[in-house]
C-alpha cells in the first residue's frame, strides 16, 4: 500500500520569546498551498507593519518536495534555516511558520539569534494541534441517471465523500478518497456497465 498520511496542524499556534530586550512573535498556520501562504504572509506583515524582520518557514506535501525559508534581512542561515529546521524535527509538514522580529537594541549573534528563531518557532508549533491527514485523490463518475440508486448505495457503503455532483440525463459524481486506496475505490465502480470513471 502507498504511503499516504502526513501529520499537520489543525489550527493556528502562537508564541512569544524575548531576549536582551527583542521581542520574537510567532505562528504556525496549516496551510494547504502556496496561495494560503501568501495570504498569511501578507496579513501577518500587515498585522505587524513595524516589526524589523518577518522571517518564514513552509513545508508542503507528504514527502515536503516544496519548501521554502526566508531570512529577511537577518543574518543569512539565521532565521529562516532555524525555522525551517523545527518544522522538519516536529515531523510537520503543510505548514507555514512565520516569526515576527522587534529589535531590541541588543545584537544577539548568530548563536543568539539561531536559538531564539528556533525557540519562536517551535513556541508556535507546540501550541498548535497535531493531526493526522490523508492525500487524497478526486474519481469521478459518469452514469446515466437510472443508474443513481446503485451508484449512491456503493458510496454509501463505501462511505465515500462526494465533493461535487451534476445531475441531469448523465450524471457526475466526484468522490474523494484517500490516494493509497484510489484503485480499490476504482474497483467498486468499475463492475457496473455504462459508466465512465475519470
Amino acid at each position: 500500500m502507498k504511503e499516504d498520511a502526513y501529520i499537520t496542524i489543525g489550527n493556528t499556534g502562537e508564541g512569544f520569546f524575548r531576549n536582551k530586550g527583542s521581542r520574537f512573535i510567532s505562528f504556525a498556520f496549516p496551510v494547504k498551498n502556496e496561495e494560503e501562504i501568501n495570504f498569511h504572509l501578507q496579513s501577518i506583515r500587515q498585522k505587524f507593519p513595524d516589526a524589523h524582520h518577518h522571517c518564514y518557514a513552509w513545508s508542503l506535501g507528504i514527502h515536503r518536495n516544496k519548501f521554502r525559508y526566508y531570512d529577511d534581512g537577518e543574518p543569512s542561515g539565521t532565521a529562516g534555516r532555524p525555522i525551517y529546521g523545527q518544522i522538519l524535527s516536529t515531523g510537520i509538514t503543510n505548514v507555514l511558520v512565520v516569526v515576527v522580529r522587534y529589535f531590541g537594541g541588543v545584537k544577539l549573534g548568530t548563536s543568539g539569534l539561531i536559538k531564539a528563531y528556533k525557540t519562536a518557532a517551535l513556541e508556535a508549533i507546540n501550541k498548535a494541534e497535531k493531526i493526522k491527514e490523508y492525500e487524497m485523490e478526486n474519481l469521478d463518475i459518469e452514469f446515466d441517471y437510472s443508474m443513481m440508486e446503485v451508484i449512491m448505495r456503493k458510496i454509501k457503503w463505501k462511505k465515500f465523500r462526494v465533493v461535487e455532483s451534476t445531475y441531469g440525463e448523465r450524471c457526475v459524481i466526484r468522490i474523494e478518497v484517500r490516494k493509497s486506496l484510489y484503485d480499490e475505490a476504482v474497483m467498486v465502480f468499475k463492475d457496473i456497465s455504462g459508466i465512465i470513471l475519470k
